[in-house]
């Protein structure tokens, strides 16, 4: 029995920077997600708040509201992304609450509820944990990079996007499945606290390592997957884009993670990194993957996310880029990602 855990998102369930909050609510193997707290949704359906979807998830305005009408409630995710990982203050009385109410708090954000010594007093009495998902790895547990996943010997595919905040994770997901239906030992490589709290058993926390580590926990987290499972297929969760200024990222996965193959995922009407003007406009399609190109991967597929479109753009999106790309584009949410599992089980076919 998984334990049954409520998110906390405490008025922001719609944001983008509740993505912790939508991966979770589409699915953890980790937790049972039982409700959802924000007040400005309360009486709602999560999934329905999400993308339309019912999911029996229902989001209630407080802690006791949800713990009146749910029994046996162990954890309270804080189910939030911000910027530089702060935690909103007005969270932390609803974190009390939870404490008070014997519900231990999982954390995935840069500020750490260990180091609030307020917290850490009131978890002692009531006896609950305080887990920080971000927390780093101590020195002795981290690896470095040894050359040795070159003797993996099954397709390598990074899902990896022109921006933060995407879908990358989803999109993972969602093929990793539909590999799986299809009847492939499809295994995923996690990169973000919250692909742990979603029950990830390989990977490890990109922005929580190191730097001189990164290499080194990536490939890992890839050979002791591929020698643990014998899996057909590998794929990677990417995190940010190669070109984002606040945190450039991917190459590592691309190089040291011998990424060949790449899903991209792209917004067609985002402007700039971030939707911040003074970060930069984000490249077009074309010269994303020109660049991913260079580092001697190939671009497999292109995964849509429709911030801000209606469905006849974002159709119209995907039958441009099929035209120009000649190769599948996806719109994950809305048609599911089938159509790219005869390309993947033709890479797994062709593995030398």
């Amino acid at each position: 029995m998984k334990p049954k855990a409520i998110v906390l998102t405490d008025g922001m369930l719609h944001e983008s920077d509740a993505k912790t909050a939508h991966g979770l609510i589409r699915g953890t193997e980790r937790f049972e997600i039982v409700a959802v707290i924000d007040p400005v949704h309360a009486g709602k359906d999560a999934g329905e708040v999400l993308d339309g979807l019912h999911r029996n998830i229902p989001v209630f305005s407080t802690v006791q509201a949800a713990i009146n009408f749910i029994p046996d409630v162990k954890y309270c995710i804080i189910g939030i992304a911000t910027v530089g990982g702060v935690l909103p203050p007005h969270f932390v009385p609803t974190l009390e609450v939870c404490i008070h109410s014997g519900i231990s708090l999982v954390n995935g954000l840069h500020e750490y509820l260990n180091s609030k010594p307020t917290l850490v007093a009131l978890a002692k009495e009531y006896n609950v944990e305080l887990i920080d998902v971000r927390k780093p790895k101590e020195r002795k547990d981290l690896h470095f990079w040894t050359s040795e996943i070159f003797s993996v010997d099954v397709p390598i595919i990074a899902v990896i996007g022109t921006d933060c905040a995407l879908g990358k994770r989803t999109t993972c997901r969602l093929v990793k499945q539909a590999c799986t239906d299809a009847g492939m030992n499809a295994q995923m490589i996690y990169t973000g606290q919250t692909g742990w709290l979603q029950g990830g058993q390989y990977g490890f926390i990109f922005d929580s390592t190191l730097n001189d580590f990164i290499s080194g926990e990536l490939e890992h987290a890839i050979v002791s997957c591929w020698k643990e499972t014998e899996p057909d297929i590998i794929f990677i969760e990417g995190q940010s884009g190669l070109r984002n200024p606040s945190g450039p990222c991917g190459s590592e996965l691309l190089v040291s993670g011998n990424a060949k193959q790449v899903i991209l995922v792209h917004a067609p009407k985002r402007k700039y990194f971030d939707h911040i003007p003074d970060w930069g406009a984000i490249h077009s399609l074309s010269s994303e993957i020109e660049l991913i190109g260079m580092y001697g991967s190939t671009v497999i597929a292109v995964a849509i996310n429709t911030e801000h479109c209606s469905m006849q753009e974002a159709l119209a999106f995907q039958k441009q880029y099929e035209a120009e790309l000649n190769i599948p584009v996806l719109l994950p949410l809305q048609q599911g990602v089938e159509k790219i599992v005869p390309v993947i089980q033709t890479l797994v076919k062709n593995q030398p």
